[in-house]
């Protein structure tokens, strides 16, 4: 029975959600309040400069090609791939960094230089986190967050202990070196929790990054968003941008459609790929299932004070994602986590795509993205953003030992106001609700509305969490719901 199904928003999420839901036979129409498509991974372009303007971290491949697989096309039938060496460098003081390779063998030997017997502990250690990826990934991802019971398979029974242990005590019971111990803690930051309060079980990051490798599309982020746009205008989805989503629209416990910069559009079923709580706003509060007290008691993936910046010259000793860990990694968490305020002396990472890229910046110039992690709900104005510019950018020339001030064209900033403005973002949020234990699968809001017949989420504050791996699963997962709603049990798709 062929439904005509209305997705707000056009993320990662949303995208693929609408390639599923149209390749069932559905009519399938996104709605973008912004000028262009992507959500947070749009693209900016400016005087001959390009940068993605959220995700820039190219991991887990294999997802990837799995969402691909389920129309028989490959990433490589829409985007081209380049495997990055060094994978990323992270600095640690000046003329003091450690460049990770893109294969295991070499990074062992980075290991083993810097703290004798550590190669086999890291060898012991990634063996572990690929049985779990293979768990995670490939399986538990995969299931949509509606009973405890779909994380209890012989399989995790026998992990259960890494359920109640962290991947910072996991770490440290193996490793002493502190610069290893971050580089090893580094990669659960995208799951946007603290290393000592992610389940040890989340290990499987590591051999997201240390075996899988760090990847980097052609010509971005967006060559991602592009190719997954094309799939979708193939398959019949309709794309419409600069629509302000000002309503859902419920008649008898229904979604019966949605108003769209003042007029109504009649759905049999409405999926959101918007921010979450937004999206329940949208609806009136007898609708809504989750309270303000329930939202502001969660824990969030920090925000982020982004900055992209043109350069008039090529910057020396950089690597294409580079991480300055020089000063206090733990203190900056703090500020973050425990008690939110602007870090006094914030890690930042920074992102030369034109290193890779040679489209990305005019012929000898360099395009530079700068990222600083910030708890979100923070206080947010020009003047703080300036401050935290100037302190950033004096480090990067000390750590790199070269002057960049004066070669700066020009800079652009995108802050947690931003990300309110553009996104609708919960307390300006970067990249969703942290992946605790009590913030994982079925303890994650609900792809479907519990109060709310065909009205359906997806996205990186419900199932299965925050990065755009999970956000393509996330489209998968709730296609899947919805092909189970309109169709006989005998045709149900299994995922």
């Amino acid at each position: 029975m062929t439904k005509t199904i209305l997705i707000i928003g056009s993320g990662f999420s949303a995208l693929a959600a609408s390639c599923y839901l149209a390749q069932q036979g559905n009519h399938v129409t996104i709605y973008e309040k912004n000028d262009t498509i992507g959500g947070r991974a749009r693209q900016f372009k400016k005087d001959g400069f390009t940068f993605d303007m959220g995700p820039s971290w190219y991991w887990m491949p294999d997802v990837f090609e799995r969402f691909f697989h389920d129309f028989n096309k490959k990433t490589s039938d829409y985007y081209e791939l380049i495997k990055l060496n060094p994978a990323y460098r992270v600095y640690f003081g000046v003329e003091d960094f450690i460049s990770i390779c893109d294969n295991l063998e070499a990074i062992k030997s980075t290991f083993e230089a810097i703290e004798s017997g550590s190669a086999k502990k890291l060898e012991n250690f990634i063996n572990q986190a690929k049985s779990n990826y293979d768990i995670a990934i490939k399986d538990l991802v995969y299931r949509p967050g509606v009973s405890p019971l779909e994380l209890i398979t012989p399989q995790t029974t026998l992990k259960l202990n890494q359920f109640f242990s962290t991947v910072s005590r996991d770490i440290r019971k193996n490793f002493t070196n502190e610069r290893l111990i971050q580089i090893l803690e580094f990669p659960v930051l995208f799951l946007g929790a603290k290393p000592t309060k992610t389940p040890s079980f989340y290990n499987f990051m590591n051999y997201a990054d240390f075996g899988l490798g760090t990847w980097h599309p052609k010509t971005g982020m967006f060559d991602v968003v592009r190719g997954i746009e094309k799939l979708a205008v193939e398959l019949g989805v309709k794309i419409k941008t600069n629509a302000q989503i000002e309503k859902i629209v419920v008649k008898n416990k229904t979604a019966a459609g949605i108003i769209v910069n003042g007029n109504f559009v009649e759905a049999d079923i409405v999926v959101s790929g918007a921010d979450y709580h937004h999206t329940e706003t949208l609806l009136d509060k007898t609708f809504r299932t989750y309270t303000e007290e329930y939202w502001n008691s969660r824990v969030f993936a920090p925000s982020s004070l982004l900055f992209f910046v043109g350069l008039n010259k090529k910057i020396e000793n950089i690597s294409h994602h580079a991480l300055f860990f020089d000063v206090d990694f733990n203190q900056h968490a703090v500020d973050i986590y425990d008690n939110p305020k602007w870090p006094d002396a914030p890690l930042f990472y920074a992102n030369f795509p034109s290193k890779t890229d040679e489209t990305a910046a005019p012929s000898g110039m360099e395009s530079a993205f700068f990222l600083i992690p910030l708890a979100p709900g923070i206080e947010d104005n020009e003047t703080l953003r300036e401050e935290y510019f100037e302190k950033i950018i004096t480090r990067f020339e000390k750590l790199t030992q070269q002057e960049i001030k004066k070669n700066i064209i020009f800079k652009r900033s995108f802050c947690k106001n931003d990300f309110v403005e553009d996104y609708n973002a919960y307390k300006g949020n970067a990249y969703g609700m942290a992946n605790t234990l009590l913030q994982t699968a079925f303890l994650r809001p609900k792809l479907k509305s519990k109060k709310v017949k065909n009205l359906y989420f997806t996205g990186q504050l419900t199932v299965p969490g925050p990065g755009v791996p999970p956000a393509l699963i996330s489209g998968k997962l709730v296609a899947a719901l919805i092909h189970k709603s309109i169709r006989p049990k005998k045709d149900e798709i299994t995922i």
